[in-house]
């Protein structure tokens, strides 16, 4: 598989101060990688460098084996999409109107049929007639999410896509983003909230103080950082933990047995656990 973002060796430095240090990793084509880490870890910082609204201090920073430095032209933003915390929507016109200048811009074909879809996506079908400024935090929000994959882009910048969004609509998005990534757009989302990154994530990577602590596959790490113990909840609410080794066989049989066996399940740590574990740090 191609890789579609390269960083080696990336420094950013804010006047005395490193946002970004020793910063190395690739991103492959058609999967979503997911940047995890606290405020203040330097996810902005990095989606800005590759996205050429900030040039990096030192290193190499590649997106379509372009340097990240070139990219902010219209034949390489075309492949891209972007979603951080500023709006840049034109709050007087409707959400619907906001959508198809951009559709203009895009140059998209059957553009009504393209805004529908995406307000669909992002369960925005009835409000596509309202005023941007009459808006919602939250409904902004969804705005600004269908206006980053209007042009189905090769790929995706999401900067905490469903930080102000209730549990329906961050499962409305969670599904309309698979759907963009089966068609073959890569995403590159940057998250604090675990549950959404083992979610949607092929691969992630914690961040921590500007630099990558840990770099692998959700189900793979929390495995790897497993005790290796399972919890039995028996019969009563007791609760009883066994080794996985042999030595645990009899206990089980004997328990299923007299049918005193409610639920088994591992005890494998969190992603947010591992993060704490790594770095000292809540994401936060």
């Amino acid at each position: 598989m191609t890789d579609i973002i390269t960083l080696n060796k990336l420094e950013k430095v804010f006047g005395n101060e490193k946002g970004l240090d020793d910063l190395s990793f690739r991103v492959k084509k058609g999967e979503i990688f997911g940047f995890l880490g606290p405020s203040g870890a330097g996810k902005t910082t990095t989606i800005k460098i590759l996205t050429g609204q900030l040039r990096p201090t030192s290193g190499q920073a590649d997106v379509f084996d372009v340097p990240s430095t070139k990219v902010n032209i219209p034949k390489h933003l075309k492949r891209i999409g972007v979603m951080t915390d500023t709006s840049g929507l034109y709050q007087r016109l409707s959400v619907y109107d906001n959508l198809r200048l951009y559709a203009d811009l895009y140059g998209i074909s059957q553009k009504d049929n393209r805004i529908d879809k995406v307000l669909e996506i992002v369960n925005l079908t009835e409000a596509g007639k309202k005023q941007v400024a009459k808006l919602s935090k939250g409904m902004t929000q969804r705005v600004l999410l269908a206006r980053a994959f209007l042009h189905e882009p090769e790929l995706l910048f999401l900067d905490e896509p469903t930080a102000a969004l209730d549990p329906a609509n961050s499962q409305h998005i969670h599904d309309g983003l698979r759907e963009l990534n089966k068609k073959g757009t890569t995403i590159f989302l940057t998250t604090h909230d675990m549950y959404e990154a083992e979610l949607l994530c092929d691969r992630v990577a914690f961040l921590n103080k500007g630099s990558v602590q840990l770099l692998g596959v959700p189900k793979a790490l929390r495995r790897q950082y497993s005790d290796n113990t399972i919890t039995v909840e028996l019969s009563g609410g007791e609760k009883k933990i066994l080794s996985k080794g042999p030595e645990s066989a009899q206990d089980m049989y004997d328990w299923l047995k007299m049918g005193a066996v409610e639920s088994v399940y591992t005890n494998e740590p969190t992603l947010g656990d591992i993060f704490v574990d790594l770095t000292g740090r809540e994401l936060v």
